[in-house]
C-alpha cells in the first residue's frame, strides 16, 4: 500500500479514543407499558374481551346472564390449572402429553381410596401423590436418561391411561363412601360466587407466577429454556430443575383430577382424555414459547379462558361445538407464527 493512500484510508477511520459505547450499541430500553403491549397475553386478553363484549351484545339474555358467566369459569378452570403447571414445562423446553391421563389415573386413585372409607384429606394426599410420582417418572427420564419429552410423555399417556383402567376394572366409581360430602364440596362448592375450581386457579396461577418471576427455580426453568447448556456452565442444576418442573406439571393435573371428581361426584378412567392438546393449546396462545424460555402463568390463564369463551360462544350462535378443535389448531398455529415474527423483529 502506498504511504498517501494509507493516509486516505487512515483519515477514514475515526479515531479509536473518539468512539464512545453510545455509538456503538444502542439499547432501548422499553418501559412498563411498552412490555405489556408488546406481550402476546395482552392480545390475547384484548381478544379475550372482544368476544365477551360482542357476544354480550348479540346474546345478551343468554351469553351475559350470571349463570352463564359461572359455567364458563368453572369449565376452564380445570384447563387452566393443568395449564400452569405446563408453563413451567414448556419455559424449559419441554412438553407433557400425559396430563389428561395423569388426571384420570389421579381421579381413580381418589375415588378408590374414597370407596374404601378413608377420609377425603387422605384421597387427595393420595391423589396428588399420584400426580406428582407420574411427573417424577416423567421428569427422570427426560433429564437424567437423556430421552425425548415427546416420546416419554407419550409413552406415559399410554400407561397411565391403562393402569387407570386396570384400577377401576374399567368401571366408574361412584360410591364415595362415608365422606363424600365433603369431597364433593371441595370440587362442587363455591366461594364468593365463584366455584372452588376457580379459585384454585387463581391461587396457582399467582403463586406459581410469583415463584417463576422471583424466585432462583423460576431463573433457573427461564435459563434452561433460553440455553440449557449455557445454564449448565454457569451452575444451574439443569437436570434436577427439569424433573422438578414435570413434577410441578403432574401436581397440577392431579389438583385439577381431584377437583372435577369432586365436582362431578364420581370418577372414570376416561377422565382427561384429550385435554392435553387444551392444556398445550392454553399455554401456547397465552405466549409460551414451544422452544423454550419464554411463557407465565397469566398466559395461560387467558388463554384457556379464551378457548372455553369461543366453546360457549359457538353453542350460543348455533354452531356445532366440535368446530372447537379446528379453532384450537388455527390459534395454535397462529400463536406459534405470531412469535416466529415477534422473534425476528427482537433479532
Amino acid at each position: 500500500m502506498q504511504p498517501d493512500a494509507a493516509a486516505e484510508t487512515g483519515s477514514a477511520r475515526p479515531n479509536i479514543g473518539d468512539i464512545r459505547i453510545q455509538d456503538v450499541v444502542t439499547i432501548k430500553e422499553q418501559t412498563t407499558f411498552e412490555r405489556i403491549i408488546s406481550s402476546q397475553a395482552f392480545w390475547v386478553t384484548v381478544a379475550l374481551a372482544m368476544i365477551i363484549l360482542l357476544m354480550s351484545y348479540l346474546q345478551p339474555q343468554a351469553f351475559a346472564s350470571q349463570e352463564n358467566f359461572y359455567n364458563i369459569t368453572r369449565n376452564f378452570a380445570y384447563i387452566g390449572i393443568m395449564s400452569v403447571g405446563m408453563v413451567c414445562v414448556i419455559v424449559t423446553g419441554g412438553i407433557d402429553l400425559s396430563v389428561g391421563s395423569t388426571m384420570g389415573l389421579v381421579g381413580v386413585v381418589c375415588g378408590i381410596t374414597l370407596q374404601a372409607g378413608l377420609h377425603w384429606a387422605v384421597a387427595i394426599v393420595a391423589g396428588l401423590g399420584a400426580g406428582i410420582c407420574v411427573g417424577a417418572i416423567n421428569g427422570a427420564l427426560i433429564a437424567y436418561a437423556g430421552l425425548s419429552p415427546f416420546v416419554v410423555t407419550l409413552g406415559m399417556l399410554s400407561f397411565a391411561r391403562s393402569f387407570a383402567i386396570v384400577l377401576s376394572g374399567n368401571k366408574m366409581i361412584y360410591e364415595f363412601g362415608p365422606y363424600k360430602p365433603g369431597f364433593r364440596a371441595l370440587g362442587g362448592g363455591e366461594f364468593l360466587g365463584m366455584s372452588n375450581m376457580v379459585w384454585a386457579l387463581i391461587i396457582l396461577a399467582v403463586v406459581i407466577g410469583l415463584i417463576l418471576k422471583y424466585t432462583t427455580w423460576g431463573r433457573h426453568i427461564y435459563s434452561i429454556g433460553g440455553n440449557e447448556q449455557a445454564a449448565r456452565l454457569t451452575g444451574v442444576p439443569v437436570n434436577r430443575v427439569k424433573m422438578q418442573a414435570y413434577m410441578v406439571a403432574g401436581a397440577t393435573a392431579a389438583v385439577a383430577g381431584i377437583m372435577v371428581v369432586g365436582w362431578q361426584g364420581s370418577a372414570i378412567n376416561a377422565l382427561g382424555t384429550g385435554y392435553e392438546l387444551k392444556v398445550i393449546a392454553s399455554t401456547v396462545i397465552g405466549g409460551a414459547n414451544l422452544m423454550g424460555g419464554e411463557g407465565g402463568t397469566y398466559g395461560a390463564f387467558v388463554g384457556a379462558a379464551l378457548l372455553e369463551v369461543i366453546r360457549n360462544s359457538l353453542l350460543m350462535q348455533g354452531i356445532d361445538s366440535n368446530w372447537q378443535g379446528a379453532f384450537v389448531g388455527v390459534f395454535i398455529v397462529l400463536a406459534v407464527l405470531l412469535e416466529k415474527i415477534r422473534g425476528r423483529r427482537r433479532a
